[in-house]
């Protein structure tokens, strides 16, 4: 009989994904990279599949963040204490998830730390506005 994952393997595996959405990677491309199918990490992502230190510290190099970036943010129902104050979204396939990692990254594309800048300060004088 097959048991449900365990939470914290699914809460890496949406910190997985999330980063590696961000980041403009396929599935298709992590695999490729790790020596895997797509469909691994399809597993990885939905917690069916643990992932194991070695491959964790591969993908870490890949996605280039520190293993405790897939531990932040760890709801306290978890099992584990929470690592950080800052929540995930429900679910990673979050339209406004989706939104705001688009923005995030159409951010970072902007060679000029002026415009960026100014882009921030709209973006503050908009949410005060709202």
């Amino acid at each position: 009989m097959l048991s449900d994952p365990n939470p914290v393997d699914i809460h890496v595996g949406k910190r997985l994904r999330q980063r590696r959405t961000f980041v403009g990677m396929t599935q298709e491309q992590l695999g490729a990279a790790l020596g895997i199918t797509f469909q691994q990490i399809q597993k990885y992502e939905r917690g069916a599949n643990r992932i194991g230190a070695s491959r964790l510290f591969d993908i870490c190099r890949i996605l280039d963040v520190p293993p405790q970036f897939f531990f932040e943010a760890m709801p306290e129902s978890s099992g584990g204490a929470a690592v950080s104050a800052l929540p995930l979204p429900a679910r990673s396939d979050d339209p406004v998830d989706r939104e705001t990692m688009d923005l995030v990254r159409a951010y970072r594309q902007i060679d000029s730390a002026s415009v960026r800048h100014r882009l921030l300060e709209l973006a503050r004088a908009l949410a005060k506005a709202d």
